[in-house]
C-alpha cells in the first residue's frame, strides 16, 4: 500500500507538471535547447565517480544522474524553471524524480541559485521514498555560498548530507575553489579538514 501511495503521488505530480508545461507550449518553442554535463569524481575509498546530465527547453528541466542516490543508482528528472532578476537573480527549480538500481524510490526536490554583488547561493536537495522500505527512506542536500571576485575565479563554502559516502558526521562540510576556462568550470573541494573524515572531490562542468 505505501508503495501504491508513492507511485500514486509521482503519477499526480507529473500529470501536474505536463498540463503547466502543456500551458507553457508556445514559450518552449520559441526556446532553444541547453545542455549541461557534470562530473564530481569524488577522491575516496571506493573511488566515485558521479556524472549528471541536464537538458534545459525555456522552463522545462529534464535531468538524469548515476551514482547520486547510492552507487550503481540512476535516477531520472523532470521539472519547472523559475527564473529572473536583475541585480538580484534567481533560479529556482521544483523537480520529482524516480530512482532505479541498487536504491528505487521515488522524490520530490529542488535546485536553486541565487545571486547578488558577486556572492552566490546554490543548493539541491531532495527526499527519496525507498520502495523497500520507510527506514530507507533519506534527505539529501548540497549546498554552496561562493564569492567570485572576477568571472572566472570562485571560492567559498560548502555542505552536504548523502548516502554516497559515510562518514562519521550528520553533515559533510568543507571549502572550494573555482576556476572557469572557456565554458568549462572546474571546482575542487576539501570536506571535513583537520579531521579522520577528510576527503577531497572535483567537479567539472560544461554547457553547450
Amino acid at each position: 500500500m505505501k508503495k501504491l501511495f508513492f507511485i500514486s503521488i509521482g503519477i499526480l505530480n507529473l500529470f501536474i507538471f505536463s498540463k503547466t508545461l502543456a500551458q507553457e507550449q508556445d514559450t518552449l518553442k520559441a526556446s532553444e535547447w541547453e545542455y549541461g554535463v557534470e562530473t564530481d569524481l569524488y577522491f575516496t575509498d571506493p573511488f566515485i565517480f558521479l556524472p549528471i546530465f541536464t537538458a534545459d527547453k525555456g522552463k522545462l528541466h529534464f535531468e538524469a544522474r548515476y551514482n547520486y542516490e547510492d552507487l550503481k543508482t540512476a535516477s531520472a528528472w523532470v521539472g519547472y524553471n523559475f527564473f529572473g532578476g536583475d541585480e538580484f537573480e534567481y533560479f529556482i527549480t521544483p523537480m520529482v524524480g524516480g530512482a532505479f538500481g541498487r536504491t528505487n524510490g521515488i522524490a520530490p526536490g529542488l535546485e536553486f541559485t541565487l545571486g547578488y554583488a558577486g556572492f552566490e547561493l546554490y543548493s539541491e536537495s531532495e527526499y527519496l521514498f525507498d520502495f523497500e522500505s520507510s527506514e530507507n527512506n533519506f534527505f539529501y542536500s548540497w549546498t554552496d555560498l561562493t564569492y567570485s571576485p572576477i568571472d572566472w575565479l570562485w571560492f567559498g563554502i560548502s555542505g552536504q548530507r548523502t548516502r554516497l559516502y559515510q562518514t562519521e558526521v550528520e553533515i559533510d562540510r568543507g571549502v572550494l575553489l573555482g576556476a572557469e576556462y572557456k565554458n568549462w568550470q572546474f571546482t575542487g573541494y576539501a570536506f571535513n579538514l583537520f579531521t579522520e573524515d577528510v576527503f577531497f572531490m572535483l567537479a567539472l562542468s560544461t554547457n553547450f
